[in-house]
C-alpha cells in the first residue's frame, strides 16, 4: 500500500516534470519569474504550508551567478521540498513569497542583506543583521574579508577586554 508521501511524490512529479531528487529531498529548479506561481501551487494543491528558509548560493564563475533557494515543509505529510531559481548579478531580483508566507519577511531581508538579492513585493528590505549604512554583501564570495566598514571605528583593545574607564 502506498503511503501518503509516496502519493505526494508521484503527484509532484506529474505536476512538475523538472522535479529532481536530491539526497535529502525533491528539488525543483525553475525560472525566477515562475517562483510565486509555483510556490502558490505547492501551498494550495500540495500542502506545503510552511516556508522554512530562504537563502542564496553565490557561484562567481557561473552565469547567472546566484541560486536563490527556498525550503518548504508540509506539516500534514512531513515532506520537504527545495525550490531553486537562478538570478544574475546585474539584476538579482525574484518575486517575494510574503503574500503566501508571512515567515518570508525576515528571511528575505536576511538574504537581501547578505547577498544583495531583491525580493519584489517585500516592502521592508532594511538590514536585519548588519547596521544601516553597511557597505556590500558579506556572503558574496567576492566580499573582502579584510574590508573595513566606514561607520565602524577600528577597535584598539582585544575582543573581550573592556576599554579604560575615564575618571
Amino acid at each position: 500500500m502506498d503511503s501518503f508521501r509516496d502519493k505526494l511524490a508521484r503527484q509532484l512529479a506529474a505536476a512538475f516534470p523538472a522535479l529532481a531528487a536530491a539526497a535529502d529531498m525533491p528539488v525543483l529548479a525553475l525560472a525566477g519569474d515562475q517562483v510565486l506561481a509555483v510556490a502558490r501551487r505547492l501551498r494550495d494543491e500540495f500542502g506545503f504550508d510552511m516556508l522554512s528558509s530562504v537563502t542564496a548560493v553565490d557561484w562567481p564563475q557561473r552565469l547567472p551567478r546566484f541560486d536563490v533557494v527556498w525550503h518548504f515543509y508540509s506539516t500534514r505529510s512531513f515532506a520537504r521540498l527545495r525550490l531553486k531559481a537562478q538570478v544574475g548579478v546585474e539584476d538579482p531580483q525574484v518575486d517575494s513569497l510574503l503574500p503566501l508566507y508571512g515567515s518570508a519577511a525576515f528571511m528575505e531581508r536576511e538574504c537581501h542583506e547578505m547577498f544583495g538579492i531583491v525580493f519584489r513585493g517585500n516592502p521592508d528590505l532594511r538590514p536585519i543583521l548588519m547596521y544601516e549604512g553597511f557597505v556590500g554583501h558579506p556572503l558574496r564570495k567576492d566580499y573582502a574579508k579584510t574590508h573595513e566598514q566606514p561607520l565602524v571605528p577600528y577597535r584598539e583593545q582585544p575582543p573581550g577586554e573592556r576599554p579604560a574607564q575615564e575618571s
